[in-house]
């Protein structure tokens, strides 16, 4: 019987809760990363992207780059800001929705196959393949058979891909129930954040234990050691921006090939052409 009449605690809560303490600890020992220092340490990181960029494209090298975690972990402030300083056409986001009927009666890598890059091309997940790990065996959307099947055929997908060239990295990013919920709290009381938190979300909130053993069974098939995880603790979300980017730099070994800077020849005019007059034309008003 618990002292004090107290029920006994659940051993599988105290070891996750203990997960979170050392998370909170980490974090405590580090001074907040100010706004001034943040944008100093990425704009360097932002010009190494652009080299990257330009040697991935040079090279025609294949790059997909997995980013999973927890709901409001700050996965996707991270993908926008890598994304944010490189070419669209080379660097694009994937962040596929809920399955069609069609798509869930196909290979359940299929529809994530046809977004993989081609020769010169960055794919950033937004989410991924692991869906079927994560959210759909905890919230019962697959069976018990295709997720068993899943962790089986995972890290053999995952051999063929690195065979075929690509180059394939993956990020966890790790936040406590603590922040988790400060998060939420944020977005519901901001009107443009509001939209980030879904129904499910709310219903996944009481499966945090849950969530915790997917994802520990999740690594012990899938952090291999050709293509293994990388953790990210992103309690603090200026810095875990700054580590992935830098981490991801440090993967891909590039050379500066950044156009050098050239002088714009001078504008030329036609003056016999007549344009037509301003007033033809409709602007937008205005009010600002």
């Amino acid at each position: 019987m618990a002292p004090h009449g107290g029920k006994k605690k659940d051993k599988k809560v105290e070891e996750f809760n203990k997960e979170d303490l050392y998370h909170d600890i980490k974090a405590s020992r580090k001074k907040k990363l100010s706004s001034k220092d943040f944008e100093k340490h990425l704009m360097k990181l932002e010009i190494e992207l652009v080299k990257l960029q330009e040697w991935v494209k040079a090279k025609k090298l294949k790059v997909v780059v997995i980013f999973e975690g927890r709901d409001a972990a700050g996965k996707g402030g991270v993908i926008k800001t890598i994304a944010g300083c490189l070419n669209p056409r080379i660097c694009r986001i994937v962040a596929l929705g809920v399955p069609t009927e069609r798509e869930k009666s196909q290979w359940y890598f299929q529809r994530y196959v046809t977004e993989l890059p081609a020769a010169g091309e960055i794919v950033l997940f937004d989410r991924s393949w692991y869906n079927r790990a994560g959210v759909e065996k905890v919230m019962g959307y697959c069976t018990n058979e295709e997720y068993e099947e899943f962790l089986r055929s995972c890290p053999e997908f995952e051999k063929m891909l690195i065979r075929s060239g690509i180059i394939l990295v993956k990020y966890w990013f790790s936040v406590s129930d603590r922040e988790q919920e400060k998060r939420f709290q944020d977005r519901i009381k901001d009107p443009t954040k509001r939209w980030k938190i879904s129904p499910m979300d709310i219903e996944s909130r009481d499966k945090w234990v849950e969530y915790s053993m997917a994802k520990d069974k999740m690594f012990s098939y899938t952090d291999t050691k050709q293509s293994p995880w990388f953790v990210v603790p992103a309690d603090d979300k200026r810095r875990a921006r700054l580590n992935t980017i830098d981490h991801l730099l440090s993967l891909i070994p590039y050379e500066d090939l950044t156009p050098k800077p050239f002088k714009l020849p001078p504008l030329k005019h036609d003056v016999a052409y007549v344009r037509p007059p301003v007033t033809d034309q409709t602007f937008v008003p205005e009010k600002y």
